[in-house]
């Protein structure tokens, strides 16, 4: 029987939750899943450039937890390009949260209200 999984916080919530090829209808395509810890993964990895390492701990999850998670969604991202298959994000065990971003370096650095410390500024 598998574990139950951990709620993993996320930050961001998209403006948009259905991306597909232009001009064809919705009802001709496969549709790939993206959960929305999944997408956070992603974007802490590859658009805000973390480390696996500081990504988890911004989750709330392990370091070997938080790279499989992101190695998931990118085979997501990557079969829904190949593919042409449209790309729905929902579902996920997660809870939103804000978080603190230094105003020096712009990183994420932890949950408002945290006494966490950028590690970049810190050096």
């Amino acid at each position: 029987m598998a574990r139950p999984s951990k709620v993993r916080m996320v930050a961001f919530k998209p403006k948009y939750y259905e991306f597909k090829p232009k001009g064809v209808p919705s009802t001709e395509l496969e549709k790939v899943e993206l959960a929305m810890d999944e997408l956070e993964a992603v974007r802490l990895a590859d658009y805000e450039g973390l480390d696996h390492e500081e990504a988890a701990e911004l989750m709330g999850i392990s370091r070997p937890t938080f790279s499989r998670l992101v190695e998931k969604a990118r085979r997501k991202v990557a079969e829904m390009l190949i593919e042409s298959k449209e790309l729905v994000i929902e579902g996920g065990s997660v809870e939103f949260v804000r978080r603190h971003r230094c105003r020096r370096c712009g990183k994420e650095t932890g949950f408002l209200g945290s006494k966490h410390k950028c590690k970049k500024v810190e050096k």
